[in-house]
């Protein structure tokens, strides 16, 4: 066919950008789940995926950004099946369709994650799930249960961790199955088995796998025996961005089975030495302290009680005795000395009231001697008289 000589023509970029808004626009184009097998599959330096997506009739170019790849970490390889989600584009560079692919998973998966969303929903709205159901791990536990593959291992890393971390713990291993049909009913009987025994905590762990080699940790009978447990759980099942219902039901999930030990073993033998050696100290400046305080006490007691004792009672009584015995000697003495000075006073009126004092000064007393009368008139001066003067008496006789 001869091209319209009127017709302007497209060019190839023009046409391609079309057929780009044509496919990007589609909004059905936009959220795709393709199946097929995989095939020249390239993980280049840049850390995006490239790979082609086949059946017998078709195949069809996928990348997986960097970003996306990252956070999924796909477990992709040559002839997979695989079912893949995204977006289609156009790389206009070489003029053709692909698949951007945000999710990647195995063949059957979509229709597992389904199963895993509907049971989660169900257990969750029984209460399965409530962190009031959460129980305490302990500190240093002398009993750990543990559930894995006898074989695997990550059952030798759990026992590496916790020989290293807490030799003094006592490990009670309950070997189990951990993918395929028989794995649930021997996971529930291991579990009850552990249980029987009364450990400190149980460990529920296997490595990492797809979400059908998981699947054992997702069944609703071990889910609800995890939950139901009478020791608190820890769940180390798979990888960090693994996850299924039993971790949810445990007490604690670890992201991975070594980790799970080592939440096991929060206190380690450091750390009760580091311990021992603090509560030691303290101990030591307790016990000080306290005997400062009552060296201290006992010093106050003994200060008190000498204040108070009979001994420094008789000492004061003394020395009250003492100074009553100055102060009456005093007062007896200052008596005395008011005395002599009375005695000093009427001596001295005495004295001057004395007749031989008169007699010194050159007067006599003269009295009858007939009867001892005072003459004190001339008419008493009859018959013999005593006159007395200041050295002695004599005799004498009034003449008529």
């Amino acid at each position: 066919m001869q091209p319209d000589l009127f017709s302007t023509p497209f060019t190839v970029s023009q046409l391609t950008f079309r057929i780009r808004r044509l496919l990007e626009d589609n909004p059905e184009f936009q959220d795709v789940w393709v199946s097929g097998e995989v095939s020249n599959l390239s993980r280049p330096a840049s850390g995006h995926i490239y790979f082609t997506l086949k059946d017998k009739n078709a195949s069809l170019k996928c990348v997986m950004w960097k970003t996306d790849a990252a956070r999924t970490r796909p477990n992709l390889q040559e002839g997979a099946a695989v079912e893949v989600h995204g977006k289609i584009a156009v790389y206009e560079p070489q003029g053709q369709y692909q698949l951007i692919a945000n999710l990647i998973q195995a063949k059957g998966e979509g229709a597992l994650f389904q199963e895993f969303l509907r049971l989660k929903s169900m257990l969750e709205a029984e209460g399965l799930f409530s962190s009031d159901r959460k129980r305490e791990i302990p500190a240093f536990p002398q009993t750990i249960g543990i559930v894995t593959s006898a074989t695997g291992a990550a059952l030798r890393d759990m026992l590496n961790t916790i020989r290293r971390r807490q030799p003094l713990a006592r490990v009670i291993l309950a070997p189990s199955p951990v993918q395929g049909v028989e794995a649930p009913p021997a996971l529930v009987t291991a579990l009850r088995s552990l249980n029987k025994q009364n450990p400190d905590v149980i460990l529920v762990a296997r490595g990492g796998g797809s979400i059908e080699d998981l699947w054992a940790f997702n069944d609703e009978g071990v889910v609800r025996e995890v939950a139901n447990s009478k020791a608190p759980i820890i769940s180390g099942v798979g990888h960090e961005t693994d996850f299924t219902l039993c971790d949810f039901a445990a007490d604690l999930r670890a992201p991975t089975p070594t980790a799970a030990a080592e939440l096991a073993t929060q206190t380690t033998l450091d750390d009760l030495r580091f311990q021992l050696v603090n509560a030691q100290v303290r101990l030591t400046d307790l016990i000080s302290n306290r005997l400062t305080d009552h060296q201290t006490s006992i010093s106050a007691l003994g200060s008190r009680l000498k204040f108070v004792s009979p001994e420094r009672r008789i000492q004061a009584d003394y020395q009250h005795l003492d100074e009553l015995s100055r102060r009456a000697f005093s007062a007896l003495t200052h008596r005395i000395q008011l005395h002599f000075a009375r005695v000093d006073g009427i001596s001295s009126r005495l004295q001057a009231l004395n007749p031989e004092g008169i007699l010194a000064r050159g007067y006599a007393i003269i009295t009858r001697k007939q009867d001892g009368k005072v003459v004190s008139t001339v008419s008493q001066a009859q018959g013999d008289l005593t006159v007395r003067v200041s050295d002695g008496d004599f005799e004498a006789r009034r003449n008529s």
